[in-house]
């Protein structure tokens, strides 16, 4: 009696499987009609040309545009429009969506707690934001390419991902350019985003008010920053890389409990045509940020290295590359902060130090900064003085006599060279607990 129980159980379980239809659609057809017609569980194939229109996805269904179907929206609205869980949308190209910010136009919306969703595989071609998700679960944006118009002021752009109070949403493999910020998430938590690509933006990736999120193995070039991470906390944000960005390769304000480590910054630097009084590169900027771990991350030309302001204090930091920065550090303030972990500092291009026990550390301290380059932050107007007499001085007797000089940062233990792969180790030891994001 229980095996025919069991087989009953089965076959009613494989029923919306078993009657799911598949509906081949040209362009002639009304997509619209469709769309409303199908049952959950149905697949909607489109064939080859141009369906235009405000499309809404009413069903658990699968859309497939088979990389030569175009959903055209005809310069307003959104493109496809989302009111259910359990939809996949795949290989469709979308295009000509609306402007209007305020109404949040986007190729693809959602903002009716869909879940389940899997986006992959389209390209998205418009004004307003790209992809937009709101109050979703367990979602997947995978391998879709994204641009918006460089025409428009940036700041008239919408985002190309913008994900908003959603919770488990992977965003993996994406390319986006062009638009205001390429991947921007406020108020949502337990996220991935990885292995995406984004470029010719305003910020690379941006956060606001989230938590428990994980930044893993992405790319940022041609932006005004890679990274701005503010007012989150719990965030793990490693093997990511900035390239050519104008402002800030990381820009960190109020983050907490967090875990910055193994990113590679390249090349920050201010364009001459924008170059106004204190608007200088920035590898990192780390702006009232505490309780945090910066740990083998590489910053290289940069017009400064790292700047802390603002009670960016009770910060871990150690196993750093700094390479070929002007300016290595920049730290306004007269408490003094160890930048070294167990015997493991910061690898520093200008220290001039030996290392006589062969170590791999350096003998004496680094001290990037003395109270000349603090009197220089606060009157800028006083570098024309750099290289007279008496700032040479002046120097010269706060190395003699170091009970002279401000407190500000030193690193115990300089490394010798750029740490190895294998000299990481130690960031698992000193990693926060309960600082990992559910995926």
């Amino acid at each position: 009696m229980i095996k025919p129980i069991i087989t009953l159980i089965v076959l009613f379980c494989l029923l919306p499987v078993a009657f799911a239809k598949t509906y081949q659609v040209t362009a002639d057809d009304n997509l619209q009609v469709v769309l409303d017609s199908v049952s959950d569980g149905d697949v909607v194939s489109l064939a080859s040309g141009e369906y235009l229109g405000n499309f809404v996805l009413r069903h658990a269904i699968t859309l497939i545009g088979n990389d030569t179907a175009t959903i055209n929206a005809g310069g307003q609205g959104h493109a496809l429009q989302i009111k259910n869980s359990d939809i996949l949308i795949e290989d469709l190209t979308i295009i000509n969506w609306g402007s209007d910010l305020t109404e949040q136009n986007a190729g693809i919306y959602s903002d009716k707690q869909a879940n389940n969703l899997i986006i992959r595989n389209n390209k998205l071609q418009g004004d307003g934001f790209g992809i937009w998700l709101q109050d979703g679960k367990h979602i997947k944006v995978e391998g879709n390419e994204i641009e918006g118009n460089p025409k428009l002021r940036s700041a008239d752009r919408g985002n190309g991902i913008q994900l908003s109070k959603v919770e488990y949403v992977e965003v993996i493999g994406n390319t986006v350019s062009k638009t205001r910020d390429g991947l921007y998430i406020i108020a949502s938590q337990n996220n991935i985003l990885k292995n995406n690509t984004m470029h010719d933006l305003r910020y690379g990736i941006h956060y606001m008010y989230s938590h428990s999120n994980q930044v893993l193995d992405n790319l940022t070039y041609n932006t005004r920053a890679g990274y701005a991470l503010m007012s989150s906390r719990k965030l793990i944000v490693s093997g990511n890389e900035s390239r050519d960005s104008e402002d800030y390769g990381f820009l960190m304000n109020f983050i907490t409990y967090s875990n910055i480590s193994h990113n590679r910054i390249k090349n920050v630097w201010t364009k001459p045509e924008n170059k106004v009084m204190g608007r200088d590169g920035k590898g990192l900027f780390i702006y009232n940020s505490g309780y945090n771990t910066i740990s083998y991350n590489s910053i290289d030309t940069a017009e400064i290295g790292i700047h802390l302001t603002a009670g960016s204090e009770n910060v871990k930091i150690f196993g750093n590359s700094f390479i070929n920065n002007p300016v290595q550090v920049k730290y306004v303030s007269n408490r003094e902060q160890e930048w070294s972990h167990d015997g493991i500092g910061n690898f520093w291009s200008n220290y001039l130090g030996w290392d006589l026990n062969n170590d791999g550390r350096g003998d004496t301290p680094f001290e990037p900064n003395d109270g000349i380059d603090k009197l220089v932050w606060l009157y800028p107007e006083a570098k024309v003085l750099l290289d007279s007499p008496a700032i040479l001085m002046l120097r010269w007797i706060q190395k003699q006599f170091p009970v002279l000089k401000p407190a500000g940062v030193k690193d115990s233990f300089p490394l010798m060279t750029v740490p190895s792969a294998s000299e990481n180790h130690a960031l698992d030891k000193i990693m926060p607990k309960n600082n990992q994001a559910a995926g």
